[in-house]
């Protein structure tokens, strides 16, 4: 039986800044299948956030293709690319003098939607990432919580009902327990509505709660993928390193935290 074509496909990407002095990605390639949750791992310079904005033409490669759905980005018109591509920041993004409708609903009146069926869609939404209608919808960014905007900026990058949606450091300016509960909340979502996620993280704890697959990736270089057991065959020093930080905090928490929660 021969296997589906990948959702997304990077093949020997090349990305350099500063007249070329500087490699934020070197031939990378790396697929991603339909309904698959990828996490790109790395420290600070290890080209995930480069990789993840040359997918939807943020910024254009140097060298090699990226195709999504079997095209050629560089065929496609980036605005129009971008609308069917859901995008989550770190910070949320949202714009500040929009009220969350209004940041929730950009992308389908862009794209032409009447405006009943805008505000219906706002409403679903705000049900599906557990903020209430009548108390969020027509509050600016700045009266929410961070947790709070960053469901609202997750609501808008599902407002166009994309196949694909790509997080920047989603839940990493959150709290623990917001951070924690958003985290679940959102892989319950992906699974729900049959998305296609790719998100980048430098949290390697993160990665393995939330991911079916994580590569990671070094000064521009991918150096390994594979599910969090096949990583932990990995030979390459710098990957037994990110797991080792996970295994360490699970071994603490076994000896700091009283069994079943009993004092």
């Amino acid at each position: 039986m021969t296997a589906a074509p990948p959702l997304i496909a990077f093949a020997h990407v090349g990305k350099s800044f500063d007249g070329g002095r500087v490699k934020a990605v070197d031939d990378v390639s790396l697929d991603v299948a339909e309904g698959e949750f990828l996490a790109i791992v790395g420290g600070s310079g290890s080209g995930k956030t480069t990789l993840l904005r040359l997918a939807n033409r943020l910024i254009e490669t140097d060298s090699g293709h990226i195709t999504i759905d079997g095209e050629d980005v560089r065929a496609a018109d980036p605005v129009s690319l971008r609308r069917r591509i859901g995008y989550v920041f770190q910070s949320g993004g949202l714009f500040p003098h929009f009220d969350v409708a209004g940041n929730i609903g950009i992308t389908p009146k862009l794209l032409g939607t009447p405006q009943q069926e805008i505000a219906a869609r706002v409403d679903e939404l705000l049900d599906l990432v557990r903020l209430d209608r009548a108390q969020y919808r027509d509050r600016l960014p700045h009266e929410l919580s961070g947790g709070q905007r960053q469901r609202v900026g997750v609501a808008r990058a599902l407002a166009a009902r994309p196949k694909i949606v790509l997080m920047d450091e989603p839940f990493g300016a959150l709290d623990p327990l917001t951070r924690d509960a958003l985290g679940d909340d959102y892989r319950a979502l992906h699974k729900q509505l049959g998305l296609t996620t790719v998100m980048i993280t430098h949290d390697m704890t993160e990665a393995i709660l939330h991911a079916d697959r994580i590569a990671v990736m070094h000064s521009g270089k991918l150096l390994a993928q594979g599910t969090p057991a096949e990583l932990s065959n990995s030979g390459d020093a710098y990957v037994g390193e990110l797991l080792r930080t996970p295994r360490r905090q699970a071994e603490r928490l076994k000896v700091l935290l009283p069994r079943d929660g009993a004092a």
